[in-house]
């Protein structure tokens, strides 16, 4: 997907139905810490990710913007610290120049007033007014690829985040994962209407069904029942 068509699609999804997707297709749900959240409340972003290591300097920011594309979210790994920021205003002003999606931290972000005019979106573990406090050892594979939490995230990664956090799913099952995504909200949304209309979820799946079948089969899950009656609530 371009980043044209990817916006457009992301923009009638969330982030919980590209995970409940993810695991339908099998693919391992990345999700971010709970802790990075959007700087501003409502912020989305989608793009292919770029990865930077921080070691204690803007050069590594400032380099990767040499050969980002636009559409793309830079990935910053900061070890996860909060003891000092890595990211200010200036690096997501240079960021929204070159066409940035937005920014994804572990670690800490500074200049929260800035960053909020700029409106380039930008997701962190929160905000602390000290930068960079010493440099350290830059390792070789810097612009390769970032850690996030238990994660490993490279160039091969697509970056999504929303009110509920950020997801990194793999370029290469990314169309597959959006196809399924969508289903997913069509169903969830048919629920919805129709729960409003006065019946309910318990009635939509099946639930006193799928009560008398484990008795007779304790090993049967719900989440194979609702399969087998193509209801989505856990995925």
């Amino acid at each position: 997907m371009d980043p044209e068509e990817l916006g457009q699609r992301f923009a009638g999804l969330t982030t919980a139905h590209l995970a409940d997707a993810c695991v339908r297709a099998q693919v391992p749900v990345r999700c971010a810490p709970a802790a990075v959240k959007a700087v501003v409340a409502g912020d989305r972003l989608a793009g292919q990710a770029l990865p930077a290591r921080h070691v204690g300097s803007v050069d590594i920011f400032l380099e990767a913007l040499e050969g980002a594309s636009p559409g793309q979210v830079l990935v910053v790994d900061d070890g996860g610290r909060r003891d000092a920021s890595c990211v200010g205003d200036l690096v997501v002003l240079e960021a929204a120049s070159a066409g940035l999606a937005g920014v994804v931290i572990w670690g800490l972000h500074r200049d929260t007033v800035d960053i909020r005019t700029i409106g380039l979106p930008v997701f962190s573990l929160g905000a602390i007014p000290t930068g960079p406090l010493s440099p350290g050892t830059r390792p070789p594979d810097a612009l390769e690829a970032a850690n996030v939490g238990d994660w490993l995230v490279t160039r091969d990664d697509l970056v999504l985040g929303d009110d509920d956090g950020v997801l990194f799913v793999p370029l290469s099952r990314a169309e597959e994962v959006f196809d399924i995504a969508e289903s997913i909200r069509d169903t969830e949304r048919g629920q919805a209407d129709r729960m409003r209309a006065g019946e309910s979820l318990r009635e939509q799946v099946g639930f006193g069904d799928y009560l008398a079948a484990r008795k007779q089969n304790p090993t049967l899950t719900f989440r194979e029942h609702l399969r087998a009656v193509h209801g989505a609530i856990e995925e």
